[in-house]
């Protein structure tokens, strides 16, 4: 069995519901929120495609300010009141953009995250999870989520580790540039 690898050429960021009115619920939202959006800086620093999904807009508002800048002019955004973020369409866009491994990162970890790694998983692609810009509102749902996502097959990472797989080589042309992102990233606040 093959181990699976980023690179630039197939993956995709897919960052998930990070909306302002959900935010003040979640554990250690200014961390999520710092690290979704360094992740995608360095989407668009790298050229790899993003999408960001928004869950029932109505109700909990559009995604938070610095992702929304981070995201503007660089990834698709949809709307969506599935939980799984692998709706038509965020499927036509990995499909029309050739991507089989999804970096994916947002919130719940045990909601909208779970089910859509396990949806990627089941469409034959390889999540890889962004765990340092993953959370949820209930802090003791984050540990079980991550480790249902991993025996299923999705693979642990985080922003920074992720960056460098892809880069694979200080001589990459956007190592530096990848460098002043990820110099960005928040480390977590340990569990209660």
């Amino acid at each position: 069995m093959p181990i699976p690898r980023l690179s630039l050429e197939r993956t995709a960021l897919l960052v998930i519901d990070v909306q302002e009115r959900l935010l003040p619920t979640i554990f250690d939202a200014d961390r999520v929120v710092a690290n979704c959006a360094a992740a995608l800086d360095a989407a668009r620093t790298l050229g790899l495609p993003a999408v960001v999904t928004e869950q029932y807009v109505k109700g909990l508002g559009h995604s938070a300010g610095v992702i929304a800048t981070a995201a503007a002019g660089h990834a698709a955004t949809v709307e969506k009141t599935r939980f799984s973020a692998l709706v038509p369409e965020v499927e036509a866009f990995l499909a029309a953009e050739r991507c089989d491994d999804v970096l994916v990162c947002g919130v719940e970890a045990h909601v909208c995250v779970q089910q859509t790694v396990l949806d990627l998983l089941a469409s034959g692609r390889q999540p890889y999870l962004l765990t340092d810009a993953i959370s949820a509102g209930r802090p003791d749902q984050i540990a079980p989520a991550f480790r249902r996502m991993e025996r299923a097959g999705a693979v642990p990472s985080g922003v920074l580790g992720a960056c460098y797989e892809i880069l694979g080589d200080a001589a990459h042309p956007q190592f530096k540039a990848v460098l002043g992102v990820v110099k960005t990233l928040r480390a977590p606040l340990p569990l209660p």
